[in-house]
């Protein structure tokens, strides 16, 4: 009989445990108004999507989760940051107790003043919506110091699918994820007023017209690669030397263009294969995206007919109803083609991929 009750004690204290992790659990930190007064010049939103396969050798053979390791510089840098109000959200995989109960699957830390004062727990699962107990934790911990004067929202994780989406998280394979669920939460972030200055995207293959119209209503500038990254992410160190402020246009576009150039030279020292980072200018690239808007819509029901094993990606120089007089207005990017294959002998990229529809130009 004793012990059978320690059995149900230890359910009971497993209920107790899974019912917290629940509900946002807060830690022991200084609250969302630490580290003083003084102006906040910077607001920084990193979403780190580690519910997948993320797991990689390094050069030494060290087996590397490319999510930790990025939530682990993001935790560096904002504590270099006087001057920055961030926040960290980390997506991880579902976890049990006693293999039944659900534990927290989310993370987040906020930084203010470059002191951690908000660190807490979460589960995603509660909610249906993607992205609901992140922005409840954002409204909650946002500064009313408003001197912001640069806005960054930076992204980590697989190919965001412009279509279908379903099985994105691993743990939530039935709930779809694609750049319209991340674009209406990007709208939520930024209340439909002030648009991010720069949102980068660090994922592969998600330089395209769709993601980057899409995109292009909260964000004056947009960083992402047209090509693939092999979870080697975006450099994010230029963001540990943040200039004093960036109230103007040109402070903003320096910002962002020296993030690009930033990341695409550390690319280029740590990998073989392509590298491709472009600068995309939301307000400049809009005539380019209209003209071939249609076509890309046409490109999406081609795709959805072809098995996912057989899709491809191209640049979309390459096929004749993108090639346009205005393709590279507004558009900045750094290319290196792949040490190795036939590609070796590319010589650049026009910065927007397409979909490859059979052999047609």
């Amino acid at each position: 009989m004793g012990l059978c009750a320690g059995v149900c004690c230890l359910l009971v204290g497993a209920v107790v445990l899974s019912c917290s992790s629940g509900d946002v659990m807060s830690r022991d930190v200084k609250g969302p108004d630490a580290g003083g007064n003084g102006p906040l010049r910077y607001l920084l939103v990193y979403f780190i999507h580690g519910d997948g396969e993320y797991l990689y050798h390094d050069s030494h053979g060290v087996s590397v989760r490319a999510d930790e390791v990025t939530v682990a510089e993001a935790r560096r840098i904002a504590e270099q940051q006087s001057s920055a109000e961030v926040f960290i959200f980390h997506a991880k995989p579902k976890r049990h107790t006693l293999f039944v109960f659900p534990k927290s699957d989310g993370e987040m830390f906020y930084y203010r003043h470059g002191i951690l004062a908000g660190h807490e727990e979460y589960r995603r699962g509660v909610e249906t919506a993607a992205f609901a107990r992140e922005s409840e934790l954002y409204r909650r911990y946002l500064g009313t110091n408003r001197d912001t004067t640069a806005r960054i929202f930076l992204y980590f994780g697989h190919e965001v699918p412009e279509f279908d989406g379903e099985g994105y998280d691993a743990s939530y394979e039935d709930r779809p994820f694609t750049v319209d669920t991340l674009a209406a939460w990007l709208r939520e972030l930024t209340g439909g007023r002030r648009k991010f200055d720069c949102v980068v995207l660090s994922t592969c293959y998600n330089g395209t017209p769709y993601i980057v119209s899409s995109i292009a209503p909260y964000a004056r500038y947009i960083v992402a690669s047209p090509d693939n990254l092999h979870l080697s992410y975006f450099s994010i160190h230029s963001l540990g030397q943040l200039p004093d402020s960036a109230t103007s246009d040109a402070s903003i576009a320096a910002l962002t263009n020296t993030f690009a150039r930033s990341a695409f030279e550390t690319l280029v020292q740590s990998v073989q294969t392509a590298v491709s980072v472009a600068v995309y200018d939301a307000s400049r690239v809009q005539p380019y995206l209209r003209s071939v808007g249609a076509a890309y819509e046409r490109s999406f029901d081609a795709v959805k007919q072809i098995p996912e094993t057989q899709r491809a990606r191209c640049d979309c120089a390459g096929i004749r109803e993108f090639e346009r007089p205005d393709m590279a207005t507004g558009v900045e990017i750094l290319y290196r083609p792949p040490r190795f294959g036939q590609s070796k002998y590319t010589t650049g990229h026009s910065g927007w991929e397409c979909w490859r529809i059979g052999n047609t130009p």
